[in-house]
């Protein structure tokens, strides 16, 4: 699992339109990556359209916004256009990715316990390095702690 100060794992997901993406892609860019259960739900929702109403503000300053879940790529499709998200959706069905990034393991629900992904998210710098990781956030905290490592 990486940690800031720490450079990010490279990895290569499809995205909503299934088109391959690698994080090293985004070399030269600020990159926000944020790990949500499921599209279309309202968590998530909340935390995808918060990085959308930021997306001109983080755009502007040469940061990339990549969401990052198991969903299969024409559910993610669905829910990008829906909500008229602007950045790539990228699937990790087999929730290898998140693994790897501390973002999957258990939960509990109504007192039932199963693995599945935990919200977080890592701001990255322009080199690689992990400059801040929020792991288990709120939608809502998700989206403010980002723009505030930004410095804004």
């Amino acid at each position: 699992m990486p940690h800031v100060g720490e450079t990010a794992p490279d990895f290569a997901l499809t995205n909503q339109d299934g088109a391959t993406v690698r994080l090293s892609d985004f070399r030269g860019k600020k990159v926000v990556l944020f790990a949500y259960p499921k599209a279309g739900t309202s968590g998530c929702t909340t935390q995808a359209c918060g990085f959308r109403d930021q997306f001109p503000k983080l755009e502007s300053n040469n940061v990339a916004v990549l969401g990052i879940s198991p969903d299969a790529p024409k559910d993610q499709k669905k829910w990008k256009d829906k909500e008229g998200l602007q950045y790539d959706l990228l699937s990790d069905i087999d929730h290898a990715v998140l693994e790897q990034w501390g973002a999957w393991g258990e939960k509990s629900m109504y007192g039932k316990k199963y693995m599945g992904v935990i919200r977080s998210h890592w701001v990255i710098d322009e080199n690689g390095t992990i400059i801040d990781e929020q792991l288990g956030v709120s939608a809502k905290d998700s989206v403010e702690k980002a723009v505030k490592t930004l410095g804004w």
